[in-house]
């Protein structure tokens, strides 16, 4: 893992991600209205993910409908058989899998600089990953990268509108945008919970949890709590915290921090830069998930 966290770090300059960007939003020029997550927020971050996977460009959009279809089978706009859920997702996954299992064919013949090669062709104590955990790290890397900052951004500049004087300290002072940043994370993670085991009995909160006991940990809930922050659904660009949005630490930290902190910065830097007016031209929609906790649709009016 330790040679994926340098590949994340290394392999993608600043301006490559910059560019990504601007290239997205000037898909935008002349229009008066776009949808922030369809338009912007979902082709930015497949182009980066893909392009740290080895993803053709032009496969990007079937690649982030497939992780939709496995993610948020629930929803009927991303589900074809919303009255059998586990039949959407075994679709998703049989075609993400095959789809995967032919890339990591060709890089075993032809390898490149692409982190699917780097999962090929990776050993951990002398012995190379099996099939099933090249296959597993590549969907893991795609899904988040596909659904974690197109969430967490889209659901920003929402409070970015919803909030104009918050917005107009970032418009003058875009020093401020790392702090934003990460007060976006607190309010809008991507992912609302994930799901550990107890290694040993334990308290927490007056609970008693036994070795084994599965335990929910709702980060949309933690990273409000009122005994940490102040005013903690108040959207306040000044406050920079300290928040679980990448997990607490140890090993289930998550592997792309420093990518989702870089992609979002330059997200809301490009994007306030040209729209600093930007105002919702219609009501935003959320995904109908218990797991994923992101918007759908924001439509908005540009105002360039």
């Amino acid at each position: 893992m330790g040679a994926l966290a340098g590949v994340l770090g290394s392999m993608m300059a600043l301006e490559a991600i910059r560019e990504i960007v601007t290239t997205v939003l000037d898909r935008l020029e002349g229009r008066e209205e776009c949808d922030l997550v369809t338009d912007v927020a979902q082709p930015a971050v497949s182009r980066v993910i893909g392009s740290f996977m080895g993803i053709p460009e032009e496969d990007d959009a079937a690649w982030a409908e497939l992780m939709n279809m496995a993610l948020a089978a629930n929803d009927p706009d991303y589900s074809p058989s919303v009255d059998d859920v586990e039949e959407t997702i075994q679709e998703a996954i049989q075609q993400v899998f095959a789809r995967c299992n032919a890339m990591i064919a060709e890089r075993r013949e032809n390898p490149t600089d692409d982190l699917t090669s780097v999962l090929v062709h990776a050993e951990v104590e002398g012995q190379r990953l099996e099939e099933h955990e090249i296959v597993m790290g590549f969907f893991l890397l795609v899904a988040a990268g596909n659904d974690s900052t197109k969430a967490t951004y889209s659901s920003a500049m929402r409070a970015l509108m919803e909030s104009p004087d918050q917005r107009r300290l970032l418009v003058e002072d875009p020093a401020l945008i790392p702090g934003a940043v990460e007060e976006a994370l607190r309010m809008f993670p991507a992912f609302a919970h994930f799901r550990r085991t107890a290694t040993k009995d334990t308290e927490l909160g007056g609970q008693q949890i036994k070795e084994g006991d599965k335990v929910v940990m709702w980060y949309a809930s933690s990273n409000r709590d009122e005994t940490r922050f102040e005013d903690a659904d108040r959207f306040d660009v000044l406050r920079n915290p300290d928040h679980q949005a990448f997990g607490a630490g140890g090993r289930h930290f998550c592997l792309g921090t420093a990518l989702a902190r870089l992609e979002l910065k330059i997200l809301l830097e490009e994007t306030l830069a040209r729209y600093p007016e930007m105002e919702l031209a219609g009501p935003p929609t959320y995904v109908e998930s218990a797991f994923l906790n992101q918007l759908k649709s924001l439509p908005v009016r540009l105002k360039a």
